[in-house]
């Protein structure tokens, strides 16, 4: 199992209290290995994996939409993913 490719993403967790609420940011990484895709509680086998695109959002990060057999996961991202799809595209859509 060799890593191809990684890129950092965020979860945000709202906890809401009788007086406030409050937005905690966890930082995570997605990582790309040549027979899976790994995130903080999920994994894909390669194979199951169709593709990955990316929406930019007001030039404040995006959404990385990862598709797979199972469904479309989202995760948001604060910084370009574009090197990290051109590595999945570079060593798995080539090849399909």
């Amino acid at each position: 199992m060799y890593l191809i490719a990684k890129h950092p993403y965020i979860k945000i967790e709202r906890k809401v209290t009788s007086v406030e609420q409050i937005d905690i940011e966890h930082q995570r990484v997605i990582y790309l290995y040549h027979d899976r895709v790994v995130t903080q509680n999920r994994e894909f086998p390669i194979k199951d994996v169709m593709d990955f695109s990316y929406r930019e959002i007001a030039n404040q990060g995006g959404i990385l939409y990862l598709h797979t057999l199972r469904g479309v996961y989202t995760y948001t991202v604060k910084s370009s993913p574009e090197a990290f799809l051109s590595a999945f595209k570079e060593h798995f859509k080539s090849s399909q």
